[in-house]
């Protein structure tokens, strides 16, 4: 393809210089979490060629050595490649493949980008192809991240736990379609969503299981050409060592490099937790709202001031955050499925978007639920008050009523209720519905939050109505 100029410090050579060129798209690097994981798989290709006598000892143990400082964080500046590039990942594979054989002949005594001694494709990627690296890596990358997702929820999920428990005795009343519903106790709310994000948890632990078969040593088709017959075994096995994950070779190496099943598995668990984390978020920054003309029923810690016009105003604004978060991640979701369904034959030339995408929602969603545990959860306050006022004056109390006067009956309480503004116990004396003692007994707005049937002297007291449709009935 003739010459191309590069940098004479870079560590990169001609291959990336002309991705550089060939795709200025978005300016967005690889994550560095990427880049750990290709390192990785360099590392252990590096340790066991060298273990089968296919590289010579101090090639071999340079091209580890300089993994490892890839590894640690070091030459990140050398992973410049474009995240929308030439498909499968090629241009960023060769990227690491250059800058690893590049500092290993540099521990070697050459001149950096000297590849006399250590070369990108012969030595570095022996055995290798882009297309088992690539999804090996986006593997080990979603492991590593998505472990640390799993903590930050079990994290989330202890705090709305506590909080349950906390609340427990603050009595509110529940709204369906956003209008009056039985009385619940605030305690049961947080408690649910602890189950919530348990089940979210469970759903991406399932998922993740799913990225422990690698598809390494498939080389180009999945055939393993070119790779010694032990090779994929002792890879896993020291992968396996080195992230404490029970990694193993894929059952069918084709199917590891054709199918991104794996990723659309993990990817849709993820959308699941954003859309529940979407969910109780809106519900935290309803309950929230106010403070003098919102519902106000908790208060959510104040982390910085809410308007640059407006003194004194606070914005639930860690909520706003984590909404924002999972818009995002529904949205990679989407891509992730379209990528995934576009792989033709024996590859997938699509992983360079379904590994950013992918591993961009393990990372924002895991920084987010630890930003919502820490810094919103579990400094929520309730007023208790307001929930037992709201609980008192919900038109749904009503319903406990209907074994005992009837859903005709207790319609027409709630409407003049409602009409009027007077309180639905005093309707239903007034109307002669029911005693002040089974008033008392029935309407313990406690006891509404728990299963059961409020107890009553007589049969469920009918309309005149009622009675006429009853008696045609009959007749």
């Amino acid at each position: 393809m003739g010459t191309i100029d590069v940098p004479a410090d870079a560590y990169w050579d001609a291959q990336t210089a002309r991705a550089l060129e060939n795709f200025p798209i978005s300016g967005q690097r690889p994550l560095p979490l990427f880049v750990w994981a290709t390192a990785l798989v360099k590392w252990a290709a590096a340790r066991v060629n060298t273990e089968l006598e296919i590289l010579p000892p101090k090639i071999g143990e340079a091209i580890a050595r300089a993994a490892e400082e890839v590894m640690a964080g070091d030459l990140a500046d050398q992973f410049v490649v474009d995240v929308y590039q030439a498909g499968a990942g090629t241009s960023h594979h060769m990227n690491v493949n250059e800058v690893l054989a590049s500092r290993a002949g540099e521990l070697l005594g050459a001149k950096r980008g000297d590849f006399r001694l250590v070369h990108p494709n012969d030595h570095v990627n022996f055995g290798q192809s882009t297309n088992d690296v690539v999804p090996t890596a986006i593997r080990l990358g979603a492991l590593r991240q998505g472990r640390e997702l799993i903590t930050a929820l079990r994290g989330l999920e202890e705090a709305f736990a506590l909080k349950g428990r906390a609340f427990d005795d603050i009595l509110k009343s529940g709204r369906t379609h956003l209008q009056d519903a039985v009385p619940v106790r605030l305690g049961q709310e947080f408690t649910a969503w602890a189950v919530t994000t348990g089940r979210c948890r469970e759903g991406i632990e399932r998922a993740l299981a799913e990225c422990l078969p690698l598809g390494i040593g498939g080389s180009a088709t999945g055939t393993g050409l070119n790779t010694e017959p032990r090779y994929r075994e002792r890879v896993c096995a020291l992968l396996a060592e080195r992230t404490g994950e029970p990694l193993r070779p894929a059952e069918d190496l084709r199917e590891a490099m054709q199918s991104m099943f794996p990723f659309v598995y993990l990817s849709a668990a993820l959308r699941g937790l954003a859309v529940e984390l979407g969910r109780i978020c809106n519900d935290l920054r309803l309950m929230a709202s106010g403070p003098t003309t919102g519902l106000a029923e908790i208060f959510l810690p104040p982390v910085q001031p809410g308007s640059s016009i407006m003194p004194g105003k606070v914005n639930p604004v860690i909520c706003e955050m984590t909404n924002q978060v999972c818009f995002q991640v529904i949205g990679y979701d989407q891509a992730i499925a379209l990528a995934a369904q576009a792989g033709q034959f024996e590859l997938n030339v699509m992983m360079p978007l379904i590994a950013f995408d992918l591993l961009s929602s393990l990372g924002i969603l895991t920084r987010a639920v630890t930003v919502l545990d820490v810094r919103c959860v579990r400094g929520i306050e309730a007023d208790a008050e307001r929930c037992r006022a709201y609980a008192d004056r919900t038109l749904g109390l009503v319903t406990a009523l209907n074994p005992c006067i009837g859903y005709e009956n207790a319609a027409r309480v709630a409407k003049e209720a409602q009409r009027t503004g007077r309180t639905i116990p005093e309707l239903v004396l007034e109307m002669g519905l029911l005693t002040p003692e089974e008033m008392a007994r029935i309407l313990d707005v406690r006891d509404m939050t728990e299963p059961g049937i409020p107890g009553c002297r007589n049969e469920p007291k009918l309309t005149d109505g009622v009675r006429e449709r009853s008696r045609k009935e009959t007749d």
